[in-house]
């Protein structure tokens, strides 16, 4: 059958066939009453004849009423609610189905359309949705009172149908005029929500009580562990009073109430009663601490949904594997594991004991039985896995490791050794448990039993005197002709006594021997042989095994490189012995290279003694006579050690070795010099003056005569040093110090100071430090003559035209920038400094230097600006330091001043800075540790370091003081800039 159905603004034909729907109701059942489909997504507007049924009723008037009843439901169904529409296609159909039972059979003769009266369920339902019509409509007109001043519709009283609601979705409902068929049909089903369901539900909703209540009631029960009788209740009922659960329990006096809210604390009483269980009888001692089970308690794991799929996966899996292959150990093993992840112990016992049923000889399942069970029982396993296994070292190791006492353990290792006499780790277990004497005796039977053992036979040796030892390491040898071993336990042995000839004789036939019996032994095996014979305390030893096997396998032209690589490894490694006799074969073959000389120097120095780094010196002075080096440092550390005299015998020899040398002349008059020896010393540059003339030389004679304040004798030997070496820029430097320092500040010393910069820097011109001498001189020459005005300008010309001569030189522009701001001009040391930076944009001088001067809010954008620049350069780094310690940063200005004296030890500004920060913040203990690490250090540069530490004044201060002079100078110069 047809029927058109307006739904919105658009018409649908639905057809539907009895033989359709009978279909339908088989495939899903009989659909519940009141079903509508497609209600949910709005698309109800229509009942088909199945879910009505026949037409019943008189054809005439019956169809008539129906008629006008269904158009006067139509009429309104345009303007009512959803439920009115579906009434009105209700009415509808019905007076269809009344035209078609007419026309089928009639009324007046009995057909089969006339015959059935109309059903009382559509009645029903028109009442219930005109009751559901009615009291939707009340909702509306109460709540569109305010705004209608409480008027209803005037549509014949039908304001209780007229609904609200569905006007407010009208553009929702035009706008389905757009919905495409297959848009709608994937429209989703939704599920019954209804209220009636709802409500159904409720009676199983359960509120939980608030602790507070729990409490309340827990203190109207008497008995604190009543609430444990709950556990066995049958039955529940609600407390009227306050809504607490009581069960009934069933006894044999009669009925008797327990309320569960006592649960609570009977849980706290049987917890407490537990753990006095477990508590020792001693009073106040307790076997299981309350606070830590309570807290392993919380740490329990509780295992996830997925992690259970997890572990039956795996039980599905390993029952396969079980029933694939019975005798397969690893998957009975596998399976019991599973079960004791899974918390289920005693169900892994039984599939482990299963186990060792189907796989008796698998010694792996017997362990994990012994494992998984308690101790006694685990050694009743073991017991039946021995009858089984009668070999199975590990398994009689278990089983002496679950034994409580010694002898029970010695019993079953010697059950043990019994069935296993070959076993050599069943043999070190049972020699362990033994004295020194029980011991010897067994490790004499083990050899016996295991003679390819040689860990048995050294440990024998080891126990023996000293003749049965050598005896022992004989029958060894014989045993083992192959091992190295032996033989070197051999060479310990006798180093040991004191006899240190037969160690080199050992080694020498231990690898002829191996030699002999074809035993393959590398170069490398042997010298790390040689480094474990050195760490057990046999350095003579290490030194045999190198004589004789450093030059296995390596080419005559590669042992120089080879063996100055595997010195400087052992020494790298800590075998200082090793790598000594390394060096000393190869300076037996190679006795003139000076690199290995140095090497062996240097080794001694730093791990040798006095002694042994003298004893190296003198022969590398007789090997290498004409190399001064070894002569100045073997002199330099007798005079260390405070032995002046033989320092001045080795000079002596240097002497006659090198009689023309420079660097030993200056060395024996700066021994002198240092000693108080001024006669001497002068003595000695005297000679050295005829013997070897050189600008060094006569720049320390003058300086020994300025240092002694005979300025006019120095001031001669300026001169004639000049007039022999007129590009010594040092005597330039000298001779204008002399006279605008060390003599009377006059006019005539003025001049004569400029005389000799001024011939300095033409015969020098590339001298910054003489540019800078030069200028510093006429900034100061008002002091000279009180008629000059500030010589600021003449000094500035002097940089400019220094600068032409020398660009690029971060020095002269730094000078400049300093020199500007003495004399008040920061503006022009701002432009200085830019135009510097643009010159030598990556100069760690000039970026230190923009660092301190700038403002204080621009420190930080500087600073960063300069490390990237220069990431590496102390003098930054030193700077970035200084500016974290302004702003209290301690932790970052230590990290950044370690940094820097990192990069360069050298420096020794850097060292000064450190000292006078530790000073400041830290304790006393950093600041010697700073000290000595700069004493150790022995800085020689540093801008201020270098104009501090060649003062006059200071020239005989040691490295320590002068530390602390450059650090308080560093401070003087912080106070004037705050």
């Amino acid at each position: 059958e047809y029927l058109e159905v307006p739904v919105a603004t658009q018409s649908y034909r639905y057809s539907c066939s009895v033989d359709d729907k009978e279909i339908e109701m088989g495939l899903f059942g009989e659909p519940p009453k009141g079903y509508v489909p497609g209600l949910g997504r709005g698309a109800a507007g229509f009942t088909t004849r199945s879910d009505i049924g026949s037409g019943a009723g008189p054809a005439g008037a019956a169809s008539a009423s129906a008629a006008s009843g269904a158009a006067s439901a139509a009429a309104g169904s345009g303007t009512g609610s959803r439920s009115a529409e579906i009434r009105a296609a209700r009415m509808q159909m019905k007076a269809m189905q009344q035209q078609q039972g007419v026309g089928v059979g009639g009324a007046a003769n009995g057909g089969v359309g006339g015959s059935q009266a109309p059903p009382d369920d559509d009645d029903e339902a028109d009442a219930i949705y005109a009751s559901i019509d009615e009291r939707m409509g009340g909702r509306g007109s109460k709540r569109k009172r305010g705004d209608d001043g409480g008027t209803a519709a005037s549509d014949g009283g039908s304001s209780a149908t007229s609904g609200k609601i569905g006007d407010q979705f009208r553009e929702l409902k035009d706008k389905l005029a757009d919905v495409t068929e297959d848009e709608w049909a994937a429209i989703p089903d939704v599920g019954d929500y209804s209220l009636k369901h709802k409500q159904n539900r409720r009676e199983d909703v359960f509120t939980p009580l608030t602790d507070t209540l729990l409490a309340d009631r827990s203190k109207a029960n008497s008995d604190p562990t009543s609430g444990t009788a709950a556990l066995a209740g049958n039955a529940q009922v609600m407390d009227a009073a306050d809504g607490t659960a009581t069960t009934t329990v069933a006894a044999a006096g009669g009925h008797q109430s327990v309320r569960l809210s006592g649960l609570a604390e009977a849980r706290g009483t049987v917890l407490g009663m537990s753990l006095d269980k477990m508590s020792d009888s001693v009073s106040g001692q307790t076997v299981v601490d309350p606070k830590g089970y309570l807290t392993s308690l919380s740490s329990v794991k509780v295992a996830s949904e997925a992690e259970i799929g997890d572990i039956n996966k795996a039980r599905l899996l390993l029952k396969s594997v079980r029933d694939t292959n019975p005798k397969h150990g690893p998957g009975w093993i596998a399976a019991a594991r599973v079960e004791e992840a899974a918390g289920k112990t005693h169900q892994a016992r039984r599939l482990i004991q299963e186990g060792c049923e189907s796989c008796p000889d698998s010694e792996d399942v017997w362990l994990e039985a012994a494992r998984l069970h308690p101790q006694e029982v685990a050694k009743t396993i073991l017991a039946a896995a021995v009858r089984h296994i009668p070999n199975s070292v590990k398994i009689f190791l278990r089983a002496a490791d679950l034994e409580n006492n010694d002898s029970a353990k010695k019993a079953v290792l010697r059950k043990g050794l019994e069935a296993n006499p070959t076993s050599v780790t069943l043999w070190k277990a049972a020699i362990e448990l033994e004295d020194a004497d029980d011991a010897r005796i067994l490790l004499g039977v083990a050899v016996e039993k295991v003679p390819h053992s040689v860990e048995m036979w050294l440990a024998l040796a080891r126990l023996e005197t000293h003749e049965n030892a050598r005896k022992v390491l004989n029958q060894a040898r014989k045993a083992l002709p192959a091992d190295r071993s032996i033989w070197i336990a051999a060479a310990k042995l006798e180093e040991g006594q004191g006899t240190g000839d037969v160690v080199e004789k050992i080694v020498d036939k231990a690898v002829r021997s191996l030699a002999k019996h074809e035993a393959v032994v590398s170069r490398a095996q042997w010298l790390k042989d040689a480094e474990n014979a050195e760490a057990s305390g046999a350095p003579l030893t290490a030194a045999a095994i190198v004589k004789h096997t450093i030059g296995m396998g390596v080419d005559p032209e590669d042992r120089l490189r080879t063996w100055a690589d595997d010195a400087a490894g052992a020494k790298e490694r800590g075998a200082v012995s090793t790598a000594r006799a390394i060096l000393a074969h190869a300076l037996s073959a190679f006795p003139s290279k000076r690199s290995l000389w140095t090497q062996a120097v240097e080794l001694e120095r730093t791990h040798g003694t006095k002694q042994s780094l003298d004893e190296v010196l003198a022969a590398a002075s007789e090997r290498l006579p004409r190399v001064e080096i070894f002569w100045l440092v073997r002199a330099k550390e007798r005079w260390m050690a405070g032995n002046v005299e033989g320092a001045r015998e080795v000079l002596t020899e240097a002497f006659a070795a090198n009689p023309d040398s420079e660097a030993v002349w200056l060395a024996a008059a700066k021994l002198e010099w240092e000693t108080g020896e001024a006669e001497r010393a002068r003595v000695l540059l005297r000679r050295a003056r005829d013997r070897a003339p050189s600008a060094r030389v006569y720049m320390k004679s003058a300086l020994l005569e300025r240092e002694n304040r005979n300025f006019s004798d120095a001031l001669v030997l300026i001169e004639e040093g000049l007039s022999k070496y007129p590009d010594f820029a040092k005597l330039y430097m000298m001779g204008g110090q002399i006279c605008s320092e060390d003599l009377s500040q006059d006019k005539a010393h003025l001049e004569r100071a400029r005389k000799f910069y001024q011939r300095g820097l033409q015969s020098c011109p590339n001298n910054v430090i003489l540019w800078i001498q030069a200028s510093r001189l006429e900034e100061r020459a008002g002091e000279f003559d009180s008629s000059l005005r500030s010589g600021v300008t003449k000094a500035r010309s002097l940089l400019e035209l220094s600068r032409l001569k020398n660009p690029k030189n971060p020095e002269l522009w730094v000078e400049a920038i300093r020199l500007e701001r003495r004399a008040g001009n920061d503006k022009l040391a701002i432009t200085l400094m830019a135009r510097a930076l643009q010159e030598c944009p990556s100069s760690g001088l000039l970026l230190a230097e923009n660092i301190t001067t700038a403002p204080r809010v621009e420190q930080k954008s500087k600073s960063a600006d300069a490390i990237k620049k220069c990431p590496d350069d102390p003098r930054v780094i030193a700077a970035v330091a200084s500016l974290f310690a302004s702003e209290r940063k301690l932790e970052k200005a230590r990290k950044w001043f370690e940094r820097a004296v990192v990069l360069d030890p050298d420096v020794g500004d850097s060292w000064a800075k450190y000292y006078l920060f530790e000073t400041g913040t830290g304790s006393s203990g950093k600041k010697e540790k700073i000290k000595e690490r700069c004493i150790a250090a022995e800085p020689k540069h540093g801008e201020l370091w270098c104009s501090v530490m060649k003062e006059m004044t200071n020239r005989r201060k040691s490295v320590g003081e002068g530390l602390e002079l450059v650090a308080n100078k560093i401070q003087q110069q912080q106070e004037l800039l705050n």
